[in-house]
């Protein structure tokens, strides 16, 4: 055992830790409601939610899978950089328009929307158990990570991931996604820190770029006529599936303003540069002899260049940056699936009277449930079978697309045929990835004689969508309740609706008090004429009020009333 080694990776994940507990104190809120504990109360700006979406991303196991997978299959490993450079114009596109309606509405999940875009509480439970089921191999494969770590530094595993869970477990419970949020701005600074010394220092040792790709075989430096299929559809289908998860959404959902949303969309491509760098650690890999182990096999790949070329006080920084970047992503994935629970199934269909302190409690409850799950998982089952299961997760969330974002630009489809698109798809990839024994998510299709290797999430994708279509115009046409959209054309509009000034109910004249109406359906809240911020409603279906109406007197006497926009701008 290397001691040095030990120690740092100790004292570093020590530091993180009381950072996570401490995070309850960071920003002022009530912790006890879920729209704090959950979403932070939506007032990240734009620094600490690229940071926090960056670490929800760009996960730890993200980062030894990807050189793992360059290690032994080569330039196929690729795929995930122009995945991760094609998600970000879509995410500029849709997602300000997702969070605006959220904000509006005071959404916390997607299933939220669901439930109110078309009046199902059936979709909507479908919607959010796919989240959750699609999550559940994602925070376990976090734990793995850890795992792998571990054994690395020749720690007991099973005790040392069972600390590592009570630690993670603790701050999740008292600081919600405030906890993430600050252990991803530690993460973050030591992943770069890692990857640049890695980039400065090994390749010298290895004799230089060109003796590191002549010791790659040729077969794994590009792609192979026969890939190009299957590397597309792992990057169409990777893309499409990766902001539907709910703990990426989560992230989003936690900012201030659509334009903060925007902005990490042009930011978080840096992420991806740096995913490009650590991919190139896999060939780095090959060309130092480093072997797979017999528990791990490729995805050991990296911690074990990292031993051999690092000294070991900077080993166990790296492996402290490896195993933070999978604490973060863990928490957030918990919040995220105990949302799913407890607004879309706990409230929902058990206590639809609860209050918002029940609410949270249940969720922070639930939270701690989804980890013990998880490490159980890795404990008890075989490595293989977890791995194998998240090849299930893109193919499971990608079915949740026509009912989520192709529903925030339109209504024309059929609540009932997105229900039937969504179960077939479900049972379309499902039964692939059973007929490949779990040994692969690229599936061979025939077709016309002509055999085309195609990822099983866009396939499952593609008969989800033809279904949705065809069986659209066939319930309209037959009369079936498609039920009533509760949102309108403004919860859609960056700017928001213009106050109502008037005297307040008991009379008192307008230079003491307003009273300003956001929209028809919601109550009047009473303010001060001095630039007062509305106070969030009691009820806890919204956040801090989505306009944030602010009441305010003219140099001329007159009754001026101000809204501060989405946008992050104040307008008249």
């Amino acid at each position: 055992m290397n001691w040095p080694m030990v120690l740092i990776f100790t004292l570093v994940l020590l530091g993180v830790s009381s950072l996570g507990f401490w995070a309850a104190r960071w920003t002022p809120g009530d912790l006890t409601r879920l729209q704090e504990w959950g979403i932070a109360g939506r007032r990240f700006g734009t620094i600490v939610s690229w940071f926090l979406l960056g670490g929800d991303i760009y996960t730890a196991y993200s980062f030894m899978a990807v050189p793992g997978l360059i290690f032994s299959a080569g330039a196929l490993g690729f795929f995930a950089v122009p995945y991760l450079t094609l998600i970000y114009p879509m995410v500029f596109l849709i997602l300000p328009r997702f969070w605006t309606v959220a904000r509006h509405r005071g959404y916390v999940t997607p299933a939220d929307f669901v439930r109110e875009r078309f009046d199902s509480r059936g979709l909507a439970l479908a919607v959010a158990l796919t989240g959750i089921l699609a999550t559940m191999p994602y925070i376990a494969l976090q734990m793995l990570g850890i795992q792998i770590i571990l054994s690395a530094l020749g720690l007991p595993v099973e005790a040392a991931l069972l600390i590592a869970f009570l630690g993670l477990s603790g701050y999740t419970y008292v600081s919600g996604l405030r906890a993430p949020a600050l252990i991803a701005v530690v993460k973050d600074v030591l992943i770069w820190l890692v990857v640049i010394v890695a980039f400065l220092t090994i390749p010298g040792r290895l004799g230089g770029f060109g003796h590191i790709f002549s010791s790659v075989p040729k077969t794994k430096l590009l792609l192979s006529p026969s890939q190009y299929s299957e590397y597309s559809t792992l990057v169409i289908g990777s893309a499409l599936a990766l902001f539907l998860y709910p703990h990426t959404l989560t992230g989003m959902l936690s900012t201030n303003s659509r334009n903060v949303v925007r902005r990490n969309a042009a930011l978080l491509p840096a992420y991806t540069v740096l995913i490009g760098l650590i991919g190139l650690l896999g060939y780095m890999a090959v060309a130092a002899g480093i072997h797979g182990t017999a528990a791990y096999q490729t995805n050991s790949a990296l911690p074990a260049l990292f031993a051999q070329m690092f000294p070991g006080w900077f080993a166990g920084i790296a492996f402290a940056a490896i195993c933070i970047g999978a604490l973060a992503p863990a928490a957030i994935m918990s919040i995220a699936a105990a949302n799913l629970f407890t607004r879309n199934i706990y409230r929902e269909f058990w206590r639809p009277t609860c209050s918002d302190h029940e609410e949270a409690k249940v969720a922070k409850t639930v939270s701690l449930l989804v980890k013990v799950g998880a490490l159980a998982f890795i404990l008890f089952f075989p490595t293989e079978l977890a791995i194998n299961l998240q090849l299930l997760s893109n193919i499971w969330i990608v079915q949740t697309l026509p009912t989520v974002f192709l529903a925030l630009y339109t209504t024309w489809f059929h609540r009932k045929a997105l229900a039937i698109g969504w179960g077939a798809g479900m049972i379309v990839g499902t039964a692939l990835m059973l007929a490949l024994h779990f040994q692969s998510s690229v599936f061979p299709i025939s077709l016309l004689g002509v055999t085309i290797p195609v990822y099983a999430a866009v396939a499952a994708l593609v008969v989800n969508l033809a279904l949705c279509c065809a069986l659209t115009p066939v319930y309209r046409f037959v009369g079936a309740d498609n039920g009533e959209d509760a949102t309108t054309a403004t919860d859609y509009a960056a700017e928001p609706v213009r106050a109502r000034a008037r005297l307040a109910p008991d009379g008192q004249v307008a230079a003491q008090t307003l009273v300003l109406v956001e929209r028809e359906e919601l109550a009047p809240v009473r303010v001060s004429p001095s630039m007062t911020r509305v106070s969030e409603r009691e009820n806890g279906t919204s956040s801090l009020s989505p306009s944030a109406f602010i009441a305010r007197w003219g140099a001329n006497g007159d009754q001026e009333v101000h809204t501060e926009s989405l946008d992050g701008h104040e307008s008249t």
